[in-house]
């Protein structure tokens, strides 16, 4: 290739922004590592009007074509974020011939089949580094570096918002409402913050996740979701005084012969796990390979320059491969088809906090209830008074979901039961 390489970028907000950054700044390396002068050239804006002063020098419009359409520009950064118009901009990017690199992780959770098939079908690179975890190299290692491995399970903390709220829970012993607005007036959680706080961000990079490390399509409908907004500071405390800490975690795990299964759900962490240290807005991406064994990825997860240097990497591989006319495109790693694991089948441990009545006999028809489903108890507790009705805590050993869930419906059938307040799964090694 001769010639300067050029790059147009949708979207002017955050990301968008630290892009300009990291690559101003970053520029005279940038160079060399490439071996080619890069440089942007338009950037799409929502309003024109509105001063930039660290846009100065780059052209600006509020017109997609002008950045679609133009030959001079090899490379479109989609930073806009959301389904549309982003998802047609990056095809129709592709079809003029265009690399495309994104950080959105609503399109690649859910279109992101279509955008491989539509790169390879137009010979075009199609990267989304900075999809999952921000600021954290996995999708690339996924592909890459760690390709020699079996992968069998992937925990992550993908969500900033969620891992704030959960530290300041057990750091303040605050309930989930009052974290929630303390998140809300720092910026880390939106107005609405349903996204974050019901798990939905999280399922699409388990779904984004999930695909890559088994080699197998996993659609966001695949992934079971379960947030945070049923945690309570009683939850927190029964966990601290057992030796855990609460997470929300992005899980997928291959279960053999069953397949794959993919979920988001609050968890009861050992608090000697790596994944237990991780606090406030940092994300960590723990994995198990049988060749490399355990593994983790740790960092901050958003924000500005984090993400900017996700996809400033991406913009620097794409340029390196123009550079020297490799046109072996890095397509979708989706060869297998294996099956979806239904949650049911899935096993783990399990917390169960109860309200029952205050007396004799509660004990021997809760265990009963557990007995019937097959659930071994490996402990129970009672602590405390909750108004009239005595709380009780009890752990399982491992067991199978679909048996915790028939331990819940007759839990739920005993007279005795005033209410099931919660229950966590627990990750035992």
């Amino acid at each position: 290739m001769n010639g300067k390489i050029v790059i147009g970028i949708l979207g002017s907000g955050t990301v968008g922004s630290g892009v300009v950054e990291v690559l101003r700044e970053n520029m005279g390396d940038i160079v060399q590592r490439i071996g080619r002068d890069i440089s942007i050239k338009t950037v799409l804006v929502r309003d024109l009007s509105k001063k930039r002063s660290n846009l100065d020098g780059i052209k600006l419009t509020d017109k997609a074509e002008d950045i679609l359409n133009d030959p001079e520009i090899n490379i479109v950064v989609e930073l806009m974020g959301g389904l549309n118009p982003a998802l047609d901009y990056m095809l129709a990017a592709m079809e003029q011939g265009k690399h495309v690199i994104t950080a959105n992780k609503d399109v690649v959770a859910q279109f992101g089949e279509k955008l491989f098939a539509t790169a390879e079908k137009h010979h075009v690179e199609f990267k989304f580094e900075a999809s999952v975890g921000g600021g954290i190299p996995i999708i690339t290692p996924l592909k890459q570096c760690l390709t020699a491995n079996k992968i069998s399970l992937i925990m992550g903390i993908v969500n900033g918002t969620t891992n704030y709220m959960l530290t300041k829970m057990a750091e303040n012993g605050s309930d989930y409402d009052e974290v929630l607005k303390e998140a809300q007036a720092k910026g880390y959680a939106e107005a609405n913050p349903a996204a974050d706080v019901e798990g939905l961000d999280a399922a699409r990079k388990a779904a984004i996740l999930g695909s890559i490390a088994f080699n197998t399509r996993v659609k966001l409908e695949d992934v079971s979701v379960e947030g945070i907004t049923g945690i309570k500071a009683a939850d927190i405390a029964y966990a601290t005084e057992l030796g855990y800490v609460i997470k929300l975690l992005a899980v997928a795990k291959d279960y053999g012969d069953q397949g794959v299964n993919v979920r988001v759900h609050p968890v009861f962490l050992p608090s000697s796990h790596p994944l237990a240290t991780v606090k406030d807005v940092f994300n960590a991406i723990f994995l198990r390979g049988n060749a490399i064994g355990d593994a983790m990825f740790y960092g901050q997860g958003a924000g500005s320059l984090p993400t900017a240097s996700a996809v400033v990497a991406d913009i620097i591989a794409v340029a390196r491969d123009m550079v020297i006319g490799n046109t072996a495109v890095t397509g979708c790693t989706c060869y297998n088809d294996r099956p979806k694991c239904p949650l049911n089948a899935t096993e783990s441990s399990y917390y169960i906090r109860l309200l029952v009545d205050d007396e004799p006999g509660v004990l021997g028809a809760i265990a009963t209830a557990f007995g019937d489903s097959d659930v071994s108890l490996k402990s129970v507790i009672q602590t405390r008074m909750v108004k009239e009705y005595a709380e009780i805590v009890a752990v399982t050993h491992v067991v199978k979901h679909e048996k915790l869930e028939k331990a819940k419906a007759l839990l739920q059938n005993l007279p005795v039961v005033s209410k099931i307040c919660n229950i966590i799964r627990v990750e035992e090694e």
